[in-house]
């Protein structure tokens, strides 16, 4: 029997571990054929499975990993091997490098969306995003306008990123298997041109005034911004949030602006 110690999956760092060999190539290919030859991070290793993966690419590679318990393993497994460890809370750390990178993983679902929102507030060094995530998670990051799952998270991230659900695997693919079917995602950011003059507060204070009383109609929902109102083109005012694709929610913001 061996001497290794079995390792502890920690629920309040949302640990599932991928398994399944032809997700974790699928994934490094989904990234490597748009990102030839950038530096990578990556979130969340867990056993290192795509960290491996993600070595056979040849990059600059930094993986950042919270668990303790982890790091000592990892460090073992990949000792020798050129990687940039970044040990703490992915969300309380910087980018490592001012050059542009890729993010990739498997990411802890319980912070997915904030992972989410910080590659947002950083998207000028971030052009690629490929990542695991609860099955619902990405269908609402992916959805477009008219769907039930279109709200907040799909507006503010389509107006940065071109968004594609590349597959989805059963709970099975993973050790501890999750309760829910996960899906692999990914994020191009698009033409600076697209997002010119768009007023970033505006936009996201209108979006998510839309959003949170998505059943009222556009008027009714945003009766508490005037200046929204009055800049929206008046046949918008009699649908509902979920109506409004991503390019209109840009330009109503932009119409925002005194």
């Amino acid at each position: 029997m061996s001497s290794q110690k079995i390792y502890q999956h920690k629920k309040q760092f949302g640990q599932h571990f991928l398994l399944d060999a032809s997700a974790i190539q699928k994934t490094s290919l989904a990234l490597s054929e748009v990102w030839p030859t950038g530096a990578i991070w990556e979130v969340g290793p867990g056993d290192g499975a795509l960290t491996s993966a993600l070595l056979e690419l040849k990059r600059e590679l930094y993986v950042s990993e919270i668990d303790r318990d982890l790091q000592e393993r990892l460090t073992r497994t990949f000792a020798g091997k050129s990687i940039h460890w970044m040990f703490g809370d992915f969300l309380q750390q910087s980018p490592p490098t001012e050059n542009q990178l890729a993010l990739v993983g498997n990411f802890p679902y319980n912070i997915s969306t904030e992972i989410v929102f910080k590659l947002l507030n950083h998207r000028e060094q971030f052009p690629v995003m490929v990542g695991m995530f609860q099955k619902e998670v990405a269908q609402r990051i992916c959805a477009k306008h008219g769907s039930k799952t279109y709200g907040i998270t799909s507006v503010l991230t389509q107006a940065f990123y071109q968004t594609e659900l590349l597959f989805t695997l059963p709970p099975e693919a993973f050790d501890p298997a999750p309760k829910v079917d996960s899906a692999v995602i990914r994020l191009l950011r698009r033409p600076e041109e697209d997002v010119a003059n768009l007023p970033l507060d505006q936009f996201r204070i209108l979006v998510k005034t839309a959003f949170n009383q998505r059943r009222k109609t556009l008027k009714n929902a945003l009766a508490g911004l005037p200046l929204a109102l009055n800049s929206m083109p008046p046949a918008f005012l009699s649908l509902r949030a979920e109506q409004l694709s991503v390019n209109q929610f840009m330009d109503a913001a932009r119409a925002m602006t005194p």
